[in-house]
């Protein structure tokens, strides 16, 4: 990069940072590598936030997430995680329609089956 790019990346910064090539140089090039790393930690930060609102919409229903998740794709609904986050938030009627559905789906998979109990005599 030439000495006019790197100092105009570099307004702002503090020090010689912004007025000394040498240290710009370097500055600029780190602030380059941390905009390159958050840029996908922003993704894995908000795939991790979309997350804890469905969880937290699903809870107020009595399900878990990976319950909900998991009767939304037996059932084929295909919406991703930021639209139902998006649902979640905004429309809780057609969020706890989803929960329903994938609520039935669970308990269709999971019936109780009649356990044998035997008694034990006390002698």
């Amino acid at each position: 990069m030439n000495k006019d790019k790197i100092f105009k990346l570099a307004k702002g910064f503090r020090g010689r940072a912004k007025n000394c090539i040498r240290v710009a140089r370097e500055r600029v090039e780190k602030a380059l590598q941390y905009a390159y790393r958050d840029r996908r930690n922003k993704k894995r930060d908000m795939r991790g936030l979309w997350i804890q609102r469905i969880n937290a919409g699903t809870r107020i229903h009595g399900v878990k997430y990976g319950q909900f998740m998991h009767g939304l794709n037996t059932e084929n609904i295909q919406l991703n995680r930021k639209v139902l986050s998006e649902i979640a938030m905004h429309e809780p009627y057609s969020f706890k329609a989803l929960v329903d559905v994938a609520k039935n789906v669970f308990q269709k998979q999971c019936k109780p089956k009649q356990l044998l109990v035997q008694e034990k005599t006390v002698v």
